[in-house]
């Protein structure tokens, strides 16, 4: 597995705005071959940033979504720059160890 972690430091304010434009395209990722899930994780206190986590079977999984035309149309529009603080970045990762409840 591949988990992609994109930290996004949403300006006060934007917070609702941010997440409505993924409630908008739920159910157009999900469509990816090697697309695994997805969250969007709401930061408990201002000074942390949103993360949007997301899962893939494999890193060439992710890298396929980065170059369709579905990851083109899901950041067209983007909400204008004061919705944003700095400081962002994406993180990748490949799973080692995974727990589950049984």
């Amino acid at each position: 597995m591949y988990v992609v972690a994109n930290r996004v430091p949403v300006a006060t304010g934007w917070g609702e705005k941010f997440e409505e434009r993924f409630r908008n395209r739920v159910g157009q990722i999900d469509q990816q071959p090697g697309f695994v899930s997805m969250q969007i994780l709401r930061p408990a206190d201002e000074d942390s940033p949103y993360v949007v986590l997301t899962t893939w079977h494999d890193k060439a999984a992710f890298e396929s979504w980065v170059g369709s035309e579905d990851f083109r149309l899901a950041h067209q529009n983007p909400l204008p720059k004061e919705a944003y603080r700095e400081g962002g970045r994406l993180e990748r990762h490949e799973v080692v160890i995974e727990a589950v409840a049984k």
